[in-house]
């Protein structure tokens, strides 16, 4: 007896410490789901996440996306990887026949913020029940649409975005003038050269060459006293044009790449970014050291270059989220609510300004601020986070400091004090660019759960029929007398 209670105790100090295989829900009930079946949805999910990563979207929301589609039609075992050039699909369904995979190349990246909202309602409507054959035909839909405006469009809204920063730092009509006509030679030789199919490079060096050139030849008007170029400040005009060639990089993305753990992707966004921020570069080096040779070279600036009055500020700051999210093909709601976050940007980074802290935390904050604001909005109004995020940023973009450091270094003559403060300069620019992109990660992070919450869309389990490759639907019930789940099929 006493042996008995002894192995009793025993067993029930086992069971308490292991976990009793029996006890576990038996999972050999699985839908009915054919080959043909698999692979047409399985060619969904990828074709969607290829046109989402090519849009913009970041490399979590494409994953996100191409699971939901695949478990929407019963797929509960697909594996999706994306690199920055590439998606792959695979299901392994059984564990003893060889898996399906499929993969396709990601070829070109274009931001188009429409076809990105259009796919968005696409896989909500997928996991709300949308059958495979018509999923499949709204997404031939959509991939075929073309972009929202037309390209003399898109040239316009890339010259005032120059505009609008001049706006911000309170440019006199004359100044608005030049740097209209300087934005719109870099927009137009940017086209030009992309009709052409040459490479972002070197379409980045040819733009930041001609702004550099139309800036030259402005100082040196200036400097001989010819109307009206009297009185323009050649580095309001050359940081708008920075401001300009790069609004079209993927900064935000490539940080929630690389925070989301997707390290291939952010390694080649980044890289991306690199190479077309020194093409950049590069093309004000080239022009800044011919105008020096042709002795037509200008002076540097010896202190950063003081922003206008606040009303201007927040005119040109909305003139610049509203050009952003133009040419990159949003639509009239998100045009609305990037204006809405440009501002909101612009007074979080004035609020900390005026307590005295540095550009790249007055920076980070206005990045937070608009990116929690614009997640919660977007959730609500249906728009993807990030056409709306890269929007509200854009105006903090640092196109001042990057010149002021780029034109000391040129002008420096070797002297050690303005070779220090050119390297301070973009020193100070590459801090900023890390705090938009941290802030605006941040927000988007901290701000998607609040924006499920407040539209009462939190994660839960519901039972949904789905369609199988047989023309009947197949849902999981649980019998009352005991665990083991059991198929019930369900004709339409």
């Amino acid at each position: 007896m006493v042996r008995e209670r002894s192995w009793r105790m025993i067993d029930t100090v086992r069971r308490a410490i292991h976990a009793d295989p029996s006890d576990r829900t038996a999972t050999e009930a699985l839908p009915v789901i054919d080959d043909q079946m698999a692979l047409r949805a399985m060619d969904l999910a990828m074709r969607v996440a290829e046109v989402m990563l090519s849009a913009g979207a970041s490399a979590k929301e494409v994953v996100i996306a191409a699971l939901g589609i695949a478990r929407a039609y019963g797929l509960r075992s697909v594996h999706v990887d994306v690199t920055f050039n590439s998606v792959s699909v695979s299901d392994h369904r059984h564990g003893e026949d060889w898996p399906i995979t499929l993969m396709r190349v990601v070829r070109s990246a274009v931001p188009d913020h429409s076809k990105l909202q259009a796919l968005q309602a696409l896989v909500r409507d997928i996991d709300d029940g949308l059958e495979l054959g018509a999923a499949r035909s709204r997404f031939h839909e959509i991939r075929r649409t073309p972009f929202r405006y037309r390209q003399p469009i898109v040239i316009l809204s890339q010259a005032l975005l120059a505009v609008g920063v001049g706006m911000m730092f309170g440019a006199s009509l004359q100044i608005l003038a030049v740097t209209f006509v300087a934005a719109l030679a870099v927009a137009l030789t940017q086209a030009g050269l992309a009709r052409l199919q040459v490479p972002l490079f070197f379409s980045q060096i040819a733009g930041a060459f001609v702004l550099t050139a139309v800036t030259v030849l402005v100082a040196m008007l200036a400097r001989m006293g010819v109307d009206p170029f009297s009185d323009v400040k050649a580095t309001i005009v050359v940081s708008s044009g920075i401001v300009l060639m790069l609004a079209g990089l993927a900064v935000v993305g490539a940080a929630q790449d690389a925070i989301d753990g997707f390290s291939l992707t952010a390694g080649g966004r980044i890289l991306e970014l690199t190479v077309q921020t020194l093409g950049v570069v590069l093309g004000i080096l080239v022009g800044l050291e011919l105008a020096g040779t042709l002795s037509i070279g200008m002076q540097p600036p010896s202190e950063p270059l003081p922003l206008g009055p606040l009303p201007a500020q927040f005119a040109g700051a909305v003139l610049v989220a509203v050009a952003v999210a133009v040419f990159n093909g949003a639509g009239i709601r998100i045009v609305v609510v990037s204006a809405l976050l440009g501002m909101i940007a612009w007074a979080g980074f004035a609020l900390v300004s005026a307590a005295s802290l540095d550009q790249a935390s007055a920076s980070f904050a206005g990045a937070l601020v608009a990116s929690v604001v614009g997640a919660v909005i977007a959730h609500r109004l249906h728009v993807p986070s990030v056409a709306v995020t890269t929007a509200a940023i854009l105006p903090l973009v640092p196109g001042a400091a990057v010149f002021r450091g780029l034109l000391g270094l040129v002008e420096a003559g070797g002297e050690a004090e303005h070779v220090l403060f050119a390297t301070s300069s973009l020193i100070t620019a590459g801090m900023v660019g890390i705090a938009l992109a941290a802030g605006a990660t941040l927000g988007l992070f901290l701000g998607s759960p609040i924006g499920r919450t407040i539209g009462g869309a939190e994660a839960r389990r519901r039972a949904v029929s789905r369609p199988t490759a047989g023309g009947a639907n197949v849902v999981m019930q649980k019998p009352a007398g005991g665990p083991r789940l059991r198929p019930t099929r369900v004709r339409r």
